[in-house]
C-alpha cells in the first residue's frame, strides 16, 4: 500500500489535479491521497493558503473580507468547473462553512489563524473526493478526526500526540476505495483545529504512512528529483538518485526546499522509504530516500545547501570551560524569550550561539543582550548578524580523511574564509557560516568540487 502527498504546485489547477488523478488511476497500491491547498498557478500568483491567512487577518480587524472570498472560492470553482462539476454549488457550500467558521468561537486570536489557514486543505480534499468520484474512481474525504489523528502544542506549530499511532493502526483501511485526507492539519483533545509547521502536508503524508504501515511514500512536487545543489544557484545541477533518511533530514534543515524537515521523522520511525516524484513527469524516477543500510553512495559529498537569515552571537570569559553553570544560564535567558538555537560551537573561552534571524527581532536581541551580560559578566559579548549556514552533506564525509580541507581549500580558491566552522560526531555534515553575500559563490565553488568528486566515483 502507498500513502501520495500532492503539493501545491500540483493540484494548482484543473490541468494539474487532472494530472493527479491519472497518477492515482495508474496504480492501484496508491491507497491514501493527501492533499495541499491549491498552490501558485504562474509566477505573481497568490497561493491559497496566504489568501486564507489575509481573510483571516481581515476577520480580526473588522475589514470587508467580499473580496478575498471571492478570491479564495474562485479558485476552487474553477476547478470544478474543468470537471463539469456544479462549481458555483460547491463554492456556495464552502461560502457557508467558511462563515460558520468565522463565527465559531476560539480560545485567542492564533487558533481562529490556524483553524482558516487549515481550510485550504479540507476545502481542497472536499473537492478532490468529488472529482476522483467524477472521473469513476471510489473516493472518501477523511478527516484527521477519523483516522484518530490528535495534536498539542502551539496552535499553528502542532505535535502529533504518540498515542495516535495507535489509533491509525486499528482504522480500517478499505479495499475498494481511495482515501482523501487533508494535509497540514489535524485536531487538539478540546476539537480546536492546529496546523502543523509550514509545509505541513508533507508531514501529514508522513504520520499516515508511518501510521498505516504503507510500503511507500510518494511525495509528488514539481520537480523530478532532489538536486545536489539549488537550480537557482547552479545551472543543471546533478539530480540526487538516492539519499539517506539522515542526509535528507541536514539538507531539508539547511534549506532544500522540496521536503519539509520535519515531516522525515515519522518516515524514519516507521521505516518507511520515501519517493520525491514529480507530477508533471511521474514516471521519472525521482529521488529514493531511505535507511542508511540501503544506501551505497559512491561519491563523498552528496548535496551542498546554504539557508540565510542568521544571526550568531559570540561570548568570550577567560575560564568558561570551568564554570559548570555558565551554558546553563545562557540557555535560561533563551528560554525566558522562547528563543531556540540551531548550533552552539565553542572553544576554551568562548562561545558562539547561531539563531533564526527571524527569532531574534531587534527587541528580543536588546533584552538578551542585556540578560546574558548580568547572567554572566562575560569579558566579550558581540553579535554577528547576515549570517548563511553553507552545509556540505555526504555520507561519506566519514570516510576521506582530506575531505573537509578539500572543502575549506576550494572555499579559499574564491577568497572565503568561513566565519563559524562546525562538524558533529556524526561527520555526516560540515556546516560552515559565511556572509550572506557570500553564499552563492560559496555554493558554485562547492558544487564544482562535487561534481568532481562524481564524476571521479563513475
Amino acid at each position: 500500500m502507498k500513502v501520495v502527498k500532492f503539493g501545491g504546485s500540483s493540484l494548482a489547477n484543473g490541468p494539474q489535479v487532472a494530472k493527479a488523478v491519472e497518477i492515482m488511476r495508474a496504480d492501484p497500491r496508491r491507497r491514501v491521497m493527501v492533499v495541499s491547498a491549491p498552490g501558485k498557478r504562474f509566477g505573481g500568483d497568490a497561493k491559497v493558503t496566504d489568501l486564507l491567512g489575509e481573510l483571516a487577518a481581515a476577520i480580526l480587524a473588522g475589514l470587508d473580507t467580499a473580496s478575498l472570498l471571492g478570491q479564495i472560492l474562485g479558485r476552487y470553482r474553477s476547478i470544478a468547473d474543468y470537471f463539469d462539476l456544479a462549481g458555483e454549488t460547491i463554492a456556495d457550500h464552502f461560502r457557508t462553512h467558511l462563515r460558520t467558521l468565522q463565527e465559531s468561537d476560539y480560545p485567542n486570536s492564533e487558533y481562529l489563524l490556524a483553524a482558516f489557514l487549515a481550510q485550504g486543505e479540507w476545502m481542497n480534499a472536499h473537492l478532490i473526493a468529488a472529482v476522483l468520484q467524477h472521473e469513476g474512481l471510489p473516493a472518501r474525504w477523511v478527516s484527521p478526526q477519523d483516522l484518530g489523528m490528535v495534536v498539542a502544542g502551539p496552535p499553528r506549530l502542532a505535535q502529533l500526540l504518540p498515542d495516535s499511532y495507535d489509533r491509525l493502526a486499528n482504522f480500517s483501511l478499505p479495499a475498494d476505495e481511495i482515501l482523501v485526507v487533508p494535509g497540514f492539519f489535524a485536531y487538539d483533545a478540546q476539537g480546536h483545529i492546529a496546523t502543523f509547521a509550514r509545509g505541513g502536508s508533507d508531514i501529514t503524508g508522513s504520520i499516515l504512512a508511518r501510521g498505516l504501515h504503507a510500503d511507500l511514500y510518494e511525495n509528488f512536487t514539481d520537480v523530478s528529483a532532489i538536486y545536489a545543489a539549488d537550480p537557482q544557484i547552479i545551472a543543471h545541477p546533478r539530480a540526487i538518485n538516492t539519499l539517506t533518511y539522515r542526509e535528507m533530514r541536514e539538507l531539508s534543515c539547511a534549506g532544500f526546499s522540496v521536503f519539509n524537515d520535519e515531516a522525515i521523522v515519522p518516515a524514519i520511525q516507521g521505516d518507511v522509504r520515501i519517493n520525491v516524484k514529480n507530477t508533471n513527469d511521474p514516471e521519472a524516477p525521482g529521488t529514493l530516500i531511505a535507511p542508511t543500510k540501503e544506501v551505497n553512495h559512491h561519491h563523498l559529498i552528496t548535496g551542498i545547501a546554504a539557508s540565510n537569515g542568521h544571526i550568531a552571537l559570540y561570548i568570550h570569559r577567560y575560564l568558561l570551560n570551568r564554570e559548570v553553570r555558565f551554558p546553563l544560564q545562557i540557555l535560561q535567558v533563551l528560554a525566558k524569550y522562547h528563543v531556540s538555537y540551531e548550533q552552539m560551537p565553542a572553544g576554551v573561552d568562548d562561545l558562539t550561539i547561531i539563531f533564526s534571524q527571524k527569532q531574534v527581532i531587534p527587541a528580543v536581541q536588546t533584552a538578551m543582550t542585556r540578560e546574558i551580560r548580568a547572567a554572566v559578566q562575560p569579558d566579550v559579548l558581540r553579535w554577528i548578524p547576515n549570517l548563511a549556514m553553507v552545509v556540505v552533506v555526504g555520507e561519506g564525509l566519514a570516510h576521506r580523511t582530506d575531505l573537509v580541507a578539500q572543502i575549506l581549500t576550494q572555499l579559499a580558491t574564491v577568497e572565503i574564509a568561513p566565519v563559524i566552522i562546525s562538524q558533529g560526531a556524526a561527520r555526516i555534515n560540515l556546516t560552515m557560516g559565511v556572509d550572506t553575500t557570500q553564499a552563492a559563490a560559496a555554493i558554485q565553488a562547492l558544487y564544482a568540487l562535487s561534481a568532481e568528486d562524481y564524476n571521479n566515483a563513475q
